[in-house]
């Protein structure tokens, strides 16, 4: 059902990893950070959780209105929000992160993580997919910010954490490069 209402459209699949943590995530409110035209929102309304997705770009938002109110999903509301801010103004049960962070501002990335942190309920989850740049495999893409080794799991000392890895993986365009992928339950 999910894939059909993302291909009806012409949007690529939830990310991979978003639908790994769906398996033991129940549905709640959700955040959906970085949204572009909404892979990630869709599939989440379909399983029941109450999203909010954000992005900066106002036609990626526009887009996914559109599909919202053509199909008539309830449960996802659209808005034009710049992530650099770091002011949610809201708390939600699962906040998801998937390659996003790397096209902030990198002086604002660790007051983005804080609020992220800190609008998270109790019991809730953060999931976070982004790029590394390391010694070992240096980011072959000009990113304005890559995590280094180790620095997620840091930022997130004190939360339980249910996955976590620094991996190789490879982009939608092909190219090669070290990913920190964390899914992160918080201290109920």
């Amino acid at each position: 059902m999910t894939t059909d209402l993302n291909s009806r459209h012409g949007l690529n699949p939830a990310h991979s990893e978003l639908v790994e943590a769906c398996k033991v995530i129940e549905p709640c409110k959700a955040l959906d950070m970085g949204c572009s035209n909404g892979r990630n929102a869709l599939y989440l309304s379909q399983l029941g959780f109450d999203v909010t997705a954000v992005d900066n770009n106002p036609g990626a938002i526009n887009m996914l209105q559109q599909i919202v109110s053509k199909e008539g999903v309830a449960n996802v509301e659209a808005k034009v929000y710049d992530i650099n801010n770091a002011e949610l103004g809201a708390d939600y049960g699962l906040i998801a992160c998937t390659v996003t962070l790397m096209f902030l501002d990198p002086a604002r990335v660790g007051t983005v993580i804080a609020d992220m942190q800190e609008r998270t309920l109790p019991g809730g989850y953060n999931l976070i997919v982004c790029a590394m740049n390391t010694p070992e495999y240096p980011c072959p893409v000009p990113f304005p910010f890559t995590l280094e080794s180790g620095q997620l799991r840091k930022a997130y000392e004190g939360w339980e954490l249910a996955k976590y890895n620094e991996e190789l993986g490879t982009m939608h365009n092909g190219a090669q490069l070290q990913f920190a992928t964390m899914l992160a339950r918080k201290p109920g």
